[in-house]
């Protein structure tokens, strides 16, 4: 896992990235950038690089955040049980920097049956070439 001193992580990331990605926080439902994205291409993470979804496993879940029913390549992240708020949750952080990502659940499609409930903040997207 990448080891990066708290005031680097500041420096490198917007103060609403940071809330997310180092603070455990969330955006509110339905204003993410990437809620709506149908562009074909991956998604990486937004500290650091690491590539985590492709456009082919997103789907809409209609609960606000960009949701992806698998990760693109095995141990592209780390799920970590979630305690917080009075419920037990599974956190998703990236493997790479440990970085919070969101959440999943198991309510989502085939072939997975999970529901990577993810924050846009979280996420930068990289187009495919020649395609949308």
């Amino acid at each position: 896992m990448e080891a990066k001193p708290d005031d680097k992580w500041k420096n490198c990331l917007s103060p609403q990235q940071y809330r997310v990605l180092r603070q455990r926080g969330t955006e509110l439902p339905f204003t993410g950038k990437y809620v709506f994205n149908k562009e074909k291409g991956t998604y990486s993470c937004a500290a650091c690089g690491n590539t985590l979804f492709n456009s082919s496993e997103k789907f809409e879940s209609g609960t606000g955040w960009p949701s992806f029913f698998d990760v693109a390549k095995k141990g592209a992240v780390k799920l970590v049980e979630d305690s917080a708020l009075g419920m037990k949750r599974v956190e998703v952080l990236c493997a790479k920097c440990g970085s919070h990502l969101g959440h999943v659940f198991d309510d989502g499609p085939n072939p997975t049956g999970k529901r990577y409930c993810i924050n846009s903040l979280a996420l930068d997207f990289k187009k495919q070439a020649g395609k949308t």
